[in-house]
């Protein structure tokens, strides 16, 4: 068994690489579809973030409003106190999957794409608790896979993304280097990545990469046992 955690910046290509290991053989699941799943109403995370944040960030339909509460974490100063409230349950979610994986196949590579694997650590111990399962992501994960790019270009693949005619693509452009900025860069990430991709290229060699690295993980899956893995 191999636990991986597979990150990358905002734009830096992560889900495209996710894909290619999924198409591989790896199992793999998205941490920006566990929060959004923990955070539907009648869950936990929902009702801890309208006790925090007050009930305007509830829409009419009474889902929450994502963007007044972007707003809120991103322009209030206030993303550490959100990212408090979801982070711990999203890992915890992550940890039961793995979990369920690894009992139906004991040599298999699960892959937990996630945009802040070091983010939640470096914020964690900034706020004194190391003993947190935000701060010790070494103990749930045996690899780290990096996608790296220019920060232009991962701004550009993001713009292009949430707008694909070009409607308000300064204003993404603004909100992409707004979160960047909270981001820690490539080249930090890197050096202490076990597999860094750099994706500059075109998909087919950016796939060739990855099939590659894909073929590195599994190669380490079927030495380890459970016993063995990083705990």
């Amino acid at each position: 068994m191999l636990r991986v955690g597979l990150t990358g910046g905002l734009g830096s290509g992560k889900s495209t690489v996710a894909s290619y290991l999924r198409e591989f053989g790896a199992e793999v699941i998205e941490s920006d579809e566990l929060g959004r799943a923990l955070m539907e109403p009648g869950r936990p995370v929902y009702a801890e973030i309208l006790r925090v944040f007050g009930p305007e960030v509830a829409g009419p339909d009474g889902r929450l409003n994502r963007a007044k509460l972007a707003e809120l974490a991103f322009g209030g100063g206030r993303l550490q106190t959100l990212n408090s409230i979801v982070h711990p349950a999203v890992i915890e979610a992550q940890q039961r999957w793995m979990e369920n994986v690894f009992a139906r196949d004991r040599t298999a590579v699960a892959v937990v794409v996630s945009a802040l694997i070091f983010e939640v650590e470096r914020d964690a111990l900034a706020s004194g608790v190391k003993d947190s399962v935000m701060a010790d992501w070494r103990r749930r994960i045996d690899r780290v896979v990096v996608v790296t790019a220019p920060d232009e270009t991962k701004i550009a693949r993001y713009a292009a993304r949430l707008s694909p005619d070009g409607v308000a693509a300064e204003a993404i452009k603004a909100d992409a280097r707004s979160r960047l900025a909270h981001q820690i860069p490539d080249a930090t990430k890197a050096a202490r990545a076990d597999y860094v991709v750099e994706n500059t290229g075109d998909l087919a060699s950016l796939r060739s990469k990855v099939q590659d690295i894909w073929t590195r993980l599994k190669a380490e899956s079927n030495k380890l046992t459970t016993s063995e893995s990083l705990k």
